[in-house]
């Protein structure tokens, strides 16, 4: 690649054929010729590229390399020997959300080559070392599946993989170190996108939720309404015993002073018969 050196003038690179680039410019220009440039732009002669097709072939697929490295990957993939868990140790903050997912492969021993097992059985735990290994999470999945958790307190959490199968006894995964392949992606954080479907499905569950409440506020209103029919009802009905409480008291007075008046009024007949 041809290099031409330019003035000392305290100008950003400039590019054969157009305008002055960005400073990120520079990084490409280390790759493709090897040449080491300063910190700092302003200190560095401006440089001016061939506008050869070849060179700005090989440019742009330098950029695209560089740009490729830049994209974030979180997944991984390790192995299981034998039934010895493999384990990861992380600091987590309080309330902190842990989404993965996992798949697993066997290996065939005649081929080299693996392959998924359906009777594989993965077991999923997690333990809080700074309280005793108190586990928070224990997950029996199949070859493949997801696990979630939210940290309940800041500290150290132990996230282990343990691979099982359906023998009782024996078997490849009892004396085949490295048997079993494990690809991981695990996303820390509420903005993963490993626990979308999670997502879809707890806000699912959470309208389920929020649904049967508000049942059981319908439900709580109309006893409500109950109690308060209720209690007018049990008012209604003492205001009506006490009526007929009154009425009765009234009658047997009223009875009583017409058997006293008829008993004066006989009284009085019979002595005046007895006078005549």
């Amino acid at each position: 690649m041809k290099i031409e050196r330019g003035d000392w003038q305290g100008r950003v690179p400039k590019v054969a054929g157009g305008e002055g680039r960005d400073v990120a410019r520079w990084s490409t220009l280390r790759v493709l010729t090897g040449v080491e440039v300063p910190p700092n732009c302003a200190n560095f002669p401006a440089m001016v590229l061939s506008t050869s097709s070849p060179s700005w072939l090989a440019a742009a697929l330098a950029l695209f390399s560089i740009l490729s490295l830049l994209v974030p990957a979180n997944a991984l993939y390790f192995y299981v020997e034998g039934r010895q868990p493999k384990c990861f140790f992380e600091d987590l903050p309080k309330d902190t959300l842990v989404a993965g997912k996992f798949e697993t492969e066997v290996i065939n021993q005649g081929s080299n080559t693996y392959s998924v097992d359906p009777n594989l059985k993965m077991l999923i735990t997690v333990d809080e070392t700074f309280d005793n290994d108190h586990r928070v999470v224990s997950k029996r999945e199949n070859n493949s599946g997801r696990f979630t958790f939210s940290a309940a307190d800041a500290g150290q959490h132990r996230i282990c993989f343990t691979a099982e199968t359906d023998a009782t006894s024996g078997g490849w995964l009892s004396n085949s170190q490295g048997a079993v392949k494990v690809s991981l992606d695990i996303a820390i954080g509420e903005t993963s996108k490993i626990e979308t479907e999670d997502k879809d499905k707890m806000k699912d569950i959470v309208q389920r939720v929020r649904d049967l409440n508000s049942r059981l506020h319908d439900i709580r209103r109309e006893q409500v309404y109950q109690r308060e029919r209720e209690a007018e009802f049990r008012d209604q009905s003492e205001t009506t015993n006490s009526r007929v409480v009154r009425w009765a008291l009234i009658q047997v007075a009223v009875l009583s002073a017409a058997c006293a008046w008829q008993l004066s009024h006989l009284r009085s007949f019979f002595i005046k018969q007895k006078l005549t």
